[in-house]
């Protein structure tokens, strides 16, 4: 499954279609994006309660951040802009949250005195909703333009934008609570929702990428054509 169905040229009659010289890194970027969304899903979901919570960390850097980034640049190589705007924005967004945590959140609650952590608190939520704001504002356009690629990649965006947009509802109305609201938590299973989406359209770009394979996955029709 292509992300984007607008990178085939058509040869004409007497000449033979040059070959792109590489494989779509469509399904890539989407297991990245579905992996971490997961896991940090789980946590915001409030199912994590006997973890630390940070399992998602490593992994927004490693696989949901570099993982995307990559396939995006593919993308770009592959002349598909949706394809290649969605995975390095999407990267981006993982490697921005990563280090948000690491430069804003952790020093800032390592600098907390009792009788300043709730603002410090309500600070970081609000920070957060703001982060899922500009995003969601992002994936609004993206949604739009994803009617036109398939139904599985609308859908990847479609249960995103629900995600984002409960999240940041739920982030601002936090103030100085430390473990998931019930927003939050409405959130994180939207976003659980979407990461199997996410997966299952990684799984088709893989099950037609098989030259020879006879397990083909639906992607769907897109929904403007």
């Amino acid at each position: 499954m292509s992300v984007s169905e607008d990178r085939t040229v058509q040869p004409s009659p007497t000449t033979a279609a040059p070959a792109s010289g590489i494989a779509d890194p469509a399904p890539l970027g989407l297991a990245a994006f579905a992996l971490t969304t997961f896991l940090l899903s789980a946590k915001n979901a409030d199912w994590m309660s006997h973890a630390t919570g940070s399992a998602w960390l490593g992994f927004a850097f490693a696989y949901g951040g570099l993982g995307q980034l990559l396939a995006g640049m593919w993308e770009f190589r592959n002349r598909n802009v949706f394809g290649a705007t969605a995975f390095a924005t999407y990267g981006g967004f993982w490697i921005g949250l990563g280090l948000w945590v690491q430069l804003v959140v952790n020093p800032a609650v390592a600098a907390a005195r009792p009788a300043t952590l709730a603002a410090t608190v309500s600070g970081l939520n609000h920070d957060l909703g703001w982060i899922l704001l500009a995003f969601a504002i992002f994936n609004t356009y993206m949604l739009i333009l994803s009617a036109q690629v398939n139904l599985a990649v609308f859908a990847v965006f479609l249960t995103l934008e629900l995600t984002e947009i409960i999240l940041c509802i739920g982030n601002f109305n936090a103030g100085a609570a430390l473990i998931p609201t019930t927003t939050i938590k409405i959130g994180g299973y939207v976003g659980l929702i979407t990461a199997l989406v996410a997966w299952y359209a990684s799984a088709a770009g893989v099950s037609n990428g098989i030259a020879a394979g006879k397990l083909r996955f639906p992607v769907g029709r897109p929904l403007l054509s």
